[in-house]
């Protein structure tokens, strides 16, 4: 499902604000570990590090 979107800026220091909103519709929060990397074509993935691992040992993939 598609969510509306959510403008943000990347800074100087490369530091990237994810708003509230889709942090919440994606079931993250405050101290929630993440991985993040960069899925080409200007995208970059986050995802739950504890979501990731789980996959990677049952289907051996991120």
């Amino acid at each position: 499902m598609i969510r509306e979107p959510a403008e943000t800026i990347v800074t100087e220091a490369g530091i990237l604000e994810i708003p509230l909103g889709v942090l919440a519709q994606a079931g993250l929060g405050p101290g929630t570990a993440v991985l993040v990397y960069s899925d080409g074509d200007g995208r970059i993935l986050v995802r739950r590090q504890e979501d990731a691992i789980r996959d990677l040992l049952e289907n051996g993939s991120l």
